[in-house]
């Protein structure tokens, strides 16, 4: 255990609040980098957050970040911020590893579009995070900030880590499933998974459920370095990309909020139930009106909708993905985890009438979805199942644990409906982060922001343990 984790007196790293002070001079982004790497010494060999840093690249990036506020001319409202990159999104100064042994060393040299906007606005680009293995379920050496012997989550582990350590005060992430919402649960982040297609992910466009998001330590740096990446690269192709206002949403209290149970309800332990029903008990007496299945059927008919979202999202994307990672396996197969390869099998067992199955699936649930759009502000549910659980690792001769990073249980609903969600760091069990997330419909990001806000402003986190 490093650190015991308490929603109601943990301090993030920001940096929004900070700007004021580069402006009158008596702040410089090269000494709040220099704080930051201050804390990847002391903190990165036991976290294990980076794969690379780019030290003497973010130094230069953060000299001429302080020389612009010198001269009264920022580039953007995040001129300076340090970010971290999740090591699946190229690079044009750091390799691009993916995690895998099959890329050790492998240096394309180019920009992924979000890390090209992130530069055009004046963030300083300092280094590489872990990811799970390809972005799937295999883990890499990251370890949770809050207790070592626990996983930071998957597959943005590096990401969730790095900000929740008060590394860096925001990082990418990526999610197909629940790879953003539920590292950032675990580890006591804000983040926003923004509506499918909502941030350009550059040269990561096979499959139809990734999206770019963003963990930060607070909600006002969380939708600045979105919205001003979306300004630059726009979204995915075909998409109309995330929109809103070009800072941070005021905060709106919500009228009406649906409580989304998901398939995670039957698997939720009785301590985070507790702690959600505490959550929602405050939310009530400030005023919210809940809204559950039990109290109209549209709700019931997406909650039966959503009840498979891990089944039918885990058919779609290996899927989607099987003849990239089979050319990968038959090319460096010794350099591929087991993991990987059993996830390969299972989709090379599919028939293109499972994906159709799938496909079908995902589309009548975004039509309950939709239904549901006019009864409430949002959906409200938890962002993971419980505490980040224990991860001793792989024991030689057993079978390979499912789920090393966790359950993506309360995470594949919104990526299936592509909805926008953010998660909320408001609970805490036995000392350790649990998260809530809104949930709205497509292209309401910004709403789900100012909701976001509005309860973490106004609702007191709840600690059970």
């Amino acid at each position: 255990m490093t650190e015991t984790y308490d929603p109601k007196t943990f301090k993030a790293l920001t940096f929004h609040d900070k700007v004021p002070a580069f402006r009158d001079g008596s702040d410089t982004p090269r000494a709040y980098l220099e704080r930051c790497l201050e804390t990847i010494a002391e903190r990165e060999p036991v976290v294990k957050a980076y794969v690379t840093l780019n030290e003497d690249g973010a130094r230069e990036a953060a000299d001429a970040s302080s020389a612009r506020y010198k001269d009264g001319r920022p580039l953007s409202a995040i001129d300076g911020l340090p970010i971290s990159i999740k090591d699946l999104l190229e690079t044009k100064d750091m390799p691009t590893q993916m995690g895998c042994e099959a890329y050790a060393g492998n240096f394309p040299k180019n920009d992924n579009a979000a890390v090209w906007a992130l530069r055009e606005s004046g963030a300083v680009v300092l280094g590489k995070t872990v990811t799970a293995e390809l972005g799937g379920s295999h883990p890499g050496a990251t370890t949770n900030p809050f207790d070592t012997t626990r996983t930071p989550g998957g597959s943005s582990s590096g990401s969730a880590a790095a900000v929740a350590s008060r590394m860096v005060p925001a990082a990418i992430g990526t999610q197909v499933g629940g790879s953003i919402i539920r590292p950032a649960a675990y580890c006591g982040n804000v983040a926003l998974k923004p509506t499918q297609g909502g941030i350009n992910r550059g040269e990561r466009q096979a499959t139809s459920m990734s999206t770019h998001g963003v963990h930060a330590g607070c909600i006002e740096d969380m939708w600045q370095t979105a919205i001003e990446i979306a300004q630059r690269a726009g979204g995915d192709r075909g998409c109309l990309g995330l929109f809103g206002p070009a800072t941070p949403p005021a905060a709106v209290m919500p009228e009406r909020l649906i409580v989304l149970e998901t398939a995670g309800w039957a698997v939720l332990d009785d301590d985070s139930k507790v702690a959600f029903e505490g959550l929602l008990e405050n939310l009530q007496q400030a005023g919210v009106t809940l809204l559950r299945r039990a109290d109209h059927p549209l709700v019931e008919k997406l909650e039966q909708a959503v009840v498979d979202a891990p089944g039918i999202t885990g058919n779609i994307t290996p899927w989607e993905n099987r003849w990239a990672q089979r050319n990968l396996v038959n090319l460096k197969e010794e350099f591929v985890s087991e993991r990987a390869k059993a996830t390969l099998a299972k989709a090379e067992a599919m028939s293109p009438d499972d994906y159709r199955a799938a496909l079908l699936a995902r589309d009548s649930a975004q039509r309950c979805h939709a239904a549901i759009g006019n009864l409430a502000d949002a959906m409200i549910t938890l962002s993971c199942p419980g505490p980040a659980p224990l991860w001793p690792g792989d024991i030689q001769g057993q079978p390979l644990a499912p789920r090393p990073t966790g359950d993506a249980i309360f995470n594949t609903a919104s990526s299936m409906l592509f909805a926008p969600c953010v998660t909320m760091p408001l609970m805490s069990v036995s000392g350790m982060p649990v998260g809530a997330q809104v949930m709205g419909q497509q292209h309401q990001d910004a709403r789900m922001t100012a909701l976001a806000r509005w309860i973490m402003d106004q609702i007191a986190p709840v600690a059970v343990g």
